[in-house]
Formats: C-alpha cells, structure tokens, sequence
C-alpha cells in the first residue's frame, strides 16, 4: 500500500508538470501503459497473500480511474492552450481558389431553358423511378412491344409478375412526364421536361446507359406541323448561334401520329461523314410529332378538342455537335482531364 501512495504522488506530479500534449502523452505510457508503473503493481496482486489482495486490487484500480481522469482533463487544458498553427500574417498575398464551371450536358440544358423560356414554355421535372403505366401503358405501347422487356428497360427488383403502377422502373425516357404534367394541368400549356434517363444499351461512340433528354410539348386548340418544324428550327439556331441544315423523315412512335425523325447535318465533319454520323453527315436529334389521341385519353384530355406537338431532344448528341467530340463515352467518364478544357 505504500507503494501504491507514493506512485501516487508521484504519478501526479508527472501528469502537473507535463507541459505540452507530447510530455502528457510520455506521462501516460509511463503510467498507464503495457509496461507502465501501474500496470506492473497490478501484474504482482498475484504474489501478495490472499487476505491483502483485494484491498490492494481495489487501491491500484483506483489509482488508475485517478490517473486516466487527470490526464484528460490535462489533456483537454493543453488543446485549448497550445497551438500547432504558425502566425498568420494577412499581408501576404492570398493563394485563388482552382478555377471550376459548367458541365458541358449542364451548360446545354441551362442553355435550351433560356431559349425555350423566352418562347413563353415552362420548365417542368419529373420523378427519375417510374412505372409501366407512366412508361409504356399511358403512351400508347402495344403490350408485346419490346421496348417493355429487360433487354431494353431497367426494372426494379420485384417487377417480376407485375403490371401498370405496380411495376417500377428507372424511366426509359421522359415522354411518360408530359402525362404528369397534363394530368394536373388544364390545357392550353406548352413545357419543356428535361432529365437523366435510362436504357439496356450497349455503350458505343453514340450510345450511354444513362445518358440526357430534353422533351417539348404544346397543347392547344390548333397546333399545325409547320409550328413544330419552325420551333426546332428556331431553337437550333438559338443553341448553336448559326443556321443549322436540318432535314425531316417520316417515323413511327407509339405516342405520337403523324411521326417524324429531324436530323442536322453533323458538325463534326460537317457532312462529309465520320464515325458520330455512321458516315452518312446527317444525325438523327430530334424525334417527335403530333400528340395521339390515346395519349390525350390517358391524360384525361379530350382529344377532339385539343392538339399537340412533340419533339425529344438527344441533350448528349447536341453537346457533341457543340463541342465537335466524336464519343459521348468522354462526357460521362467523369474524367477531369478532359472536362477542363470545357
């Protein structure tokens, strides 16, 4: 017991005159640690006889409950006293934060809402998990279309087996958002809904898994096909600051009727041919058309009262013809080698 009081008195003085946390850390070792002072009175309870064990355990474990609490409570007066930081001296000069921006998909997306919003459309967003009732059933998708099996669509675990609403998917385009949009709205309205999407694809110069559209609808009393050609037109010209060549082709989707596919003469090579346009200078942009009646329905609007006009947007091909890339791969690598020169 006598040892254990005068470690005591000692132990306390070595943690007092500890001056910095280095010397208090020294103090702890000294004490506390596997080969410590303490640790080695604890290490001969063992030898003592068995009437002065306990006693002396108890004792030896109290000193080490006193010791750890005065360490840290040094510890903690050291932190707030000692400092490992220099001076600082406000008179050098300050050292510029790296230089950032826009990403190039960011920067064209930003750039299509300013020029649709000066056209008078609203800018709408959409939830990125959908169903097959938003995705297929409401756009008029035939059951059997391919476009619904997992070669082409992400479904959600436990989709197996079910059906409209109840099978959820990543959203395969944003087309199933305009039904949104016109369910809790009242017709005239013209909208943009820009977003990620996501397709079974294999990736390619051309082709992402997850890559961006940008989709336009106007619904009113009378809307020709002339309008809709004159708004891509417009909004080419808005985008790249220069007459686009474009062209117009007959095609088929289950959401809209007549369709149509608008190309634009490839900036890459400006039509000559390369590996973006499959060697033909054209690149198909922009499908879309005149809103069918069957999509009308699904959005509760009468189909013999209102028309409408589509076109979706390849957001990624756009900004491959801006930046004159030959590989979309390039923006979604992620890479910022190659986003800073952007």
């Amino acid at each position: 017991m006598e040892q254990v009081e005068e470690l005591k008195a000692a132990g306390l003085k070595l943690i007092a005159d500890a001056s910095s946390t280095a010397e208090l850390e020294q103090a702890r070792v000294e004490l506390l640690g596997k080969e410590g002072k303490v640790t080695e009175l604890l290490k001969g309870v063992g030898k003592l006889p068995p009437e002065d064990r306990r006693e002396f355990g108890q004792s030896t474990n109290q000193l080490k409950k006193l010791f750890q609490g005065e360490i840290e409570q040094a510890k903690q007066t050291l932190l707030e006293t000692e400092s490992d930081i220099e001076p600082f001296d406000c008179s050098l000069p300050g050292i510029p934060p790296g230089g950032g921006g826009l990403h190039p998909i960011t920067q064209m997306m930003y750039d299509l809402n300013d020029a649709f919003l000066s056209l008078g459309f609203e800018v709408y967003d959409g939830p990125e998990i959908t169903s097959e009732k938003y995705a297929f059933d409401n756009l008029n998708f035939r059951p059997d279309h391919p476009a619904r099996e997992s070669m082409d669509t992400y479904w959600l675990e436990g989709a197996d087996g079910k059906g409209g609403e109840e099978r959820l998917c990543l959203r395969p385009h944003l087309t199933g958002a305009s039904v949104r949009y016109m369910q809790t709205h009242k017709p005239p309205f013209r909208f943009v809904y820009p977003g990620r999407v996501y397709r079974n694809e294999v990736p390619d110069a051309r082709h992402e898994r997850a890559f961006f559209q940008y989709e336009a609808l106007i619904v009113d009393r009378k809307v020709p096909f002339s309008s809709g050609r004159l708004l891509v037109t417009t909004i080419l010209e808005r985008v790249f600051k220069t007459n686009v060549k474009t062209r117009m082709r007959a095609g088929y989707f289950p959401f809209v009727e007549p369709g149509f596919e608008i190309d634009m003469q490839c900036l890459v090579c400006r039509g000559e041919g390369c590996s973006v346009c499959k060697r033909v200078g054209w690149l198909e942009v922009m499908p879309g058309g005149a809103t069918h009646p069957n999509v009308f329905r699904a959005a509760g609007i009468d189909p013999n009262e209102w028309t409408g006009f589509y076109i979706n947007i390849g957001l990624d091909r756009l900004v491959m013809m801006r930046t004159e890339m030959d590989d979309v791969r390039h923006f979604h690598s992620g890479d910022l080698r190659f986003l800073k020169q952007f």
